[in-house]
């Protein structure tokens, strides 16, 4: 096949790309310059796509001995990640921005220049798996390796993407074996760091480069029962699940730490309370899609057994969920904490992902009841 291999300059993908010359495939590699931030251009900045990462990326592809073309997506990452997550944030809710990026940038954008230019597939360096069915429909599953398993992230994945998307480390038992073949290879980037942070912020100071993009005003923070037991700064700072930098004036009556339960930016509040009060038992998806052909319980609206996952990292939980017009909803057997509006929402069964939606709103029954 003719192969587009997305270069980010880390091992993962230098690996994926070596593979996928090794299995015989015609293979062009292309790094994403994604944004033209400052911070995100100089050396030794903490995200990914910097300059730095195309240098490397060129000499991986230099190596392999195959083609190296850098595209320019930045207006495209800057409109459909940045500005979304910017826009998620003043309205209240927690985007995943690494969400929207493959969504939007690296499974729309790139597959469909990829797709006009000739190519028939998109490898990858994210640790999943596709498995075609008996009736030549792909699905998408966990990795071999559960602890680097990023299948959550492709959850957005459609059926037409998912039939074009390669990822060579699939059944990778361990990101040591993926350096140590990088290291064989004679790939400069076998011991490189694995990027961290969200790429257009660089020093992770999230917060701090909000306060910039968004107008902050000060207001009340208040308990469950709607007493005042503070002041904030700005209440798009805050995320659902925060204990850190509320600065509170009243002490809980039992002394323990309060968290953040809610933000309410209309009101421009943040609503605080115990950590038992994070505790979540029913989710509200919008946007939602199905990671290659939805299972026949969607279509016909019936309640199915899966299991649930809200953060790239985070444990999955049993649930029950269904369709209720455009909106999905799952009712969690086991509460999850800190859920937050703008989160996403992956349903697994087995290792398999069915789909995603973005979290509406989020319930708490003991909440409810108070």
């Amino acid at each position: 096949m003719r192969v587009l291999a997305a270069m980010s300059g880390g091992v993962d993908s230098a690996v994926a790309a070596a593979r996928a010359v090794e299995a015989g495939h015609d293979v062009v590699g292309v790094h994403l310059a994604l944004s033209r931030m400052p911070g995100t251009l100089r050396t030794g900045s903490r995200g990914c796509c910097t300059i730095e990462d195309s240098r490397d990326a060129w000499r991986a592809c230099d190596i392999l001995g195959i083609p190296y073309y850098v595209w320019d997506f930045s207006e495209r990452f800057k409109e459909d990640v940045v500005q979304d997550f910017i826009d998620e944030y003043a309205a209240g809710r927690t985007p995943n921005p690494c969400m929207r990026c493959n969504e939007r940038i690296k499974f729309a954008a790139l597959l469909e220049k990829a797709i006009a230019l000739g190519f028939d597939a998109v490898c990858t360096g994210h640790y999943a798996k596709v498995i075609t069915d008996a009736d030549g429909n792909p699905e998408l599953h966990r990795a071999a390796d559960w602890a680097k398993d990023q299948s959550y992230v492709l959850g957005v994945l459609t059926h037409e993407q998912l039939k074009h998307s390669m990822f060579p480390l699939a059944e990778t038992p361990s990101k040591a074996e993926v350096r140590a073949e990088a290291e064989r290879r004679g790939l400069s980037v076998a011991n490189k760091p694995d990027s961290h942070d969200i790429c257009f912020i660089p020093d992770g100071d999230t917060a701090g480069w909000l306060a910039e993009k968004i107008e902050m005003s000060t207001g009340d923070i208040v308990d469950e029962s709607g007493a005042k037991v503070g002041e904030h700064p700005g209440a798009n700072a805050f995320t659902v699940g925060q204990r850190r930098g509320l600065k509170l004036g009243t002490p809980a009556a039992d002394g323990k730490p309060r968290f953040v339960l809610e933000i309410r930016p209309k009101e421009n509040k943040v609503v605080v309370g115990p950590e038992a009060l994070l505790a979540i038992d029913e989710i509200c998806g919008i946007k939602v899609s199905w990671a290659g052909l939805p299972i026949a319980e969607v279509a016909t609206c019936e309640e199915f057994d899966c299991y649930a996952q809200v953060r790239a990292h985070g444990d999955p939980v049993p649930a029950r969920a269904h369709m209720a017009g455009d909106e999905l909803v799952v009712t969690l057997t086991e509460p999850l904490r800190g859920v937050a509006p703008g989160q996403t929402v992956v349903l697994y069964q087995g290792s398999r992902v069915l789909g995603q939606a973005t979290i509406d709103a989020a319930r708490s029954l003991q909440r409810a009841a108070l």
